[in-house]
C-alpha cells in the first residue's frame, strides 16, 4: 500500500533501506496477526481495533514532531473518502475473507494491488496512460489470479471462492485509493505522517461511532489476541506507514512499491511456520504469474521490440 507524500528531510539511504525491509516484515505479518485475532474477535472488531490503535500510534507521532494537519474542508472531504476507500472497506473484507482462507492466500491476494491501481488510474481515474506492455502485464496478473481460484470455483462455489474474491475487492479499493490520492490529492502539501494520519483519524472514528454495533458481539480477549491486535495497529496500521513515506519520498513509487513482493513472502512463511497452514500448487504457481504480471505492468520487465528496417 502505497500513499502520497510531501517534501520534507530525507533519511540516510542506509535508514531507508531498513525500514523498506521492516515495511515488507510488519505488513506481510499483518495476516498472521489478522488470523490470530479472529480467534477471538469479530472481524469488524478487527478491523475497528486495528484503525484505533493505528491511529493513536499516528497521532502521537504527528504531534512528537508537531506536524502541520490540513486545513482546508475540501483536504478533508477526500481524505474521509479515503478512510472508506483505503481503510474501512478492504479492512472489513481482508478480516472476513481470513474466516475462510489461510492468512498466507490472503497475503498472495494482497500482491495484486499495484495491479489493481494501474487499472483504476487507467481507466477510471485517467491519471496514467498505459502502453501494450503494460496492459499485456494486466491481462497476465488477472490469469494469475484465475489459476489462483479456478481449482476450488470449478468444484463449488463455497465460502473460500467468495472470500477470494472478497479478497479481490479489498485490493480493488486499495488500486482506487491510490489512484484517487494522485488525482485529488497529489499537492496536498502534507509531511507523509501527516497525509496518513489525515484518512487513518477519520476511519477510526468512524469505526468508534459504530461501536455500540460491533461491540455487541462478545469478545474472547486473551493475551495472543491483544497482542496481535496492537500489534496490528500500532506496527502494521500506525508505524509502517511511517517507514512506507520515508521510502516513497527517497525512492519514488516505482521502487517502493516492491515492498509488495515481501509480503506474501512472510506471509505465507508465517503461515506454515506458526499457524500449520498448508499450500496447493495453484497458489504459489498463480503467485509467481502475479507476480510476472506486475513486472510488466511496472515495465521492470518489457516485451521485445520488433526490429524494422
Amino acid at each position: 500500500m502505497v500513499g502520497i507524500v510531501a517534501s520534507s528531510p530525507a533519511p540516510s539511504p542506509v535508514s531507508v533501506a531498513v525500514q523498506f525491509v521492516l515495511t515488507g516484515i510488519v505488513w506481510g505479518s499483518s495476516f498472521l496477526f489478522i488470523a490470530v485475532a479472529l480467534s477471538g474477535m469479530t472481524p469488524a472488531q478487527v478491523a475497528g481495533g486495528r484503525l484505533l490503535f493505528g491511529a493513536l500510534a499516528l497521532a502521537a507521532i504527528v504531534a512528537i514532531r508537531r506536524e502541520r494537519l490540513p486545513r482546508g474542508l475540501r483536504t478533508w472531504a477526500h481524505l474521509c473518502v479515503l478512510a472508506m476507500t483505503f481503510c474501512v472497506v478492504p479492512f472489513l473484507l481482508f478480516a472476513w475473507a481470513e474466516q475462510h482462507v489461510s492468512s498466507g492466500l490472503a497475503s498472495i491476494f494482497n500482491a495484486t494491488t499495484p495491479i489493481m491501481t494501474a487499472i483504476m488510474a487507467w481507466a477510471v481515474f485517467r491519471v496514467e496512460s498505459l502502453r501494450l506492455g503494460q496492459l499485456i502485464g494486466i491481462g497476465v496478473g488477472i490469469a494469475g489470479v484465475v489459476v489462483i481460484i479456478a481449482p476450488g470455483a470449478v468444484g463449488e462455489v463455497g465460502d473460500s471462492t467468495v472470500a477470494q474474491l472478497a479478497l479481490l475487492g479489498a485490493t480493488a479499493c486499495y488500486g482506487v485509493s491510490l489512484a484517487y490520492m494522485r488525482r485529488f490529492l497529489g499537492n496536498s502539501g502534507l509531511s507523509g505522517v501527516a497525509f496518513a494520519f489525515g484518512y487513518i483519524g477519520p476511519a477510526a472514528a468512524f469505526m468508534l461511532l459504530l461501536s455500540p454495533v460491533i461491540l455487541a458481539e462478545p469478545m474472547r480477549l486473551t493475551l495472543p489476541v491483544v497482542g496481535s491486535i496492537v500489534a496490528l495497529g500500532v506496527l502494521g496500521t500506525g508505524v509502517a506507514y511511517v517507514w512506507n513515506q520515508n521510502t516513497l519520498r527517497a525512492w519514488g513509487p516505482t521502487r517502493a512499491s516492491t515492498v509488495t513482493y515481501i509480503t506474501p513472502v512472510v506471509g505465507v512463511a508465517l503461515g506454515i511456520l506458526v499457524l500449520g497452514e498448508r499450500i496447493s500448487w495453484n497458489e504459489p504457481v498463480g503467485a509467481a504469474v502475479v507476480f510476472l504480471g506486475i513486472l510488466l505492468v511496472q515495465q521492470r520487465l518489457r516485451l521485445p521490440r520488433r526490429v524494422t528496417a
